[in-house]
């Protein structure tokens, strides 16, 4: 029963949200503003909120019946009968609440303004509405195609640059850049297990961008987002240049170079499965270089 609850959490998964808090951490430490109980209680957070919006997923998915016997890659827990539908209703409400807490509590420990405290409650409250949201309810937005903007808002712009803030009470354009490679690469991901679950997707009127573009044009979007990310890395670097290591980044390009091909390359949904922990790995590795890069 606990195996069945580890697996439903994906966590295979919490690479790209340690990537994304990363990166606001790795760019605040640069600035020479880290601190380390708000980046504790920043990553705490954020990983509530990626496992609320995987056991909402697995719930919804099912409801919705985009996870049925035609699914490929990993059985979900309660397509398969292993969760009941009501107690993964319980755990969604339970972990949106530990979310809830959990940032209630990081705000706390920032010494913020009043004013600040209650945007970014704010944004909190957005998070758990966007992970709930996703596949759960009459209009989940997932089902619009609307994934992506998300993945993009919550795992670039507002999880960076955040990050970034609490720590520092400060913020520069610049660094939407970096948050926003991060963003598309996490985006990246999405798209690699929307391209594998083209036909079921169809089947369950789930209409993701890769089941409105079709498998060709799918392909060239991913490569469109792992591109327009490197990009802004780059730009950031050159904008913002006083080191040599601040390239260091550029050793993660294969593992990208990699998972487009494999994309390309691999037309059955099994093949492709494995590139989305691939994806996920990668985009940890680009952080962790990036980030090293701008401290050393």
């Amino acid at each position: 029963m606990i195996a069945d609850w580890i697996e439903a959490c994906r966590l295979r998964t919490l690479p790209l949200t340690l990537a994304c808090i990363g990166m606001g951490g790795f760019l605040a430490a640069a600035d020479g503003g880290f601190n380390g109980l708000v980046f504790g209680l920043t990553l705490l957070t954020a990983a509530l909120l990626q496992i609320l919006s995987n056991l909402a997923n697995d719930y919804g998915d099912t409801m919705n019946g985009a996870d049925s016997d035609d699914r490929v890659g990993p059985s979900r827990a309660v397509q398969s009968g292993k969760i009941s539908p009501g107690a993964m209703r319980n755990a969604v409400i339970l972990l949106a609440v530990l979310s809830l807490i959990s940032g209630i509590s990081l705000l706390a420990s920032t010494g913020s303004s009043r004013e600040v405290f209650f945007v970014f409650l704010g944004f909190g409250v957005l998070s758990v509405l966007a992970a709930i949201g996703y596949t759960m309810g009459k209009r989940p937005y997932g089902y619009m195609g609307l994934g992506d903007v998300s993945v993009l808002i919550f795992f670039g712009l507002l999880g960076v640059m955040g990050t970034y803030y609490l720590q520092t009470h400060t913020i520069s354009s610049t660094l939407a850049l970096p948050a926003i490679a991060c963003g598309l690469f996490a985006t990246g991901v999405l798209n690699v297990n929307n391209i594998r679950d083209i036909e079921s997707d169809k089947k369950a009127g789930k209409y993701s961008i890769p089941v409105r573009l079709g498998r060709t044009k799918a392909v060239y979007y991913h490569w469109g987002l792992l591109i327009i990310g490197w990009i802004a890395a780059i730009c950031f670097v050159l904008f913002n240049y006083h080191s040599p290591a601040q390239w260091l980044f550029l050793i993660s390009l294969p593992l990208f170079i990699i998972n487009a091909r494999a994309v390309k390359l691999m037309e059955h949904p099994d093949a492709l499965d494995p590139y989305l922990k691939q994806m996920a790995l990668s985009t940890l590795a680009f952080v962790l270089t990036f980030g090293l890069g701008q401290i050393l």
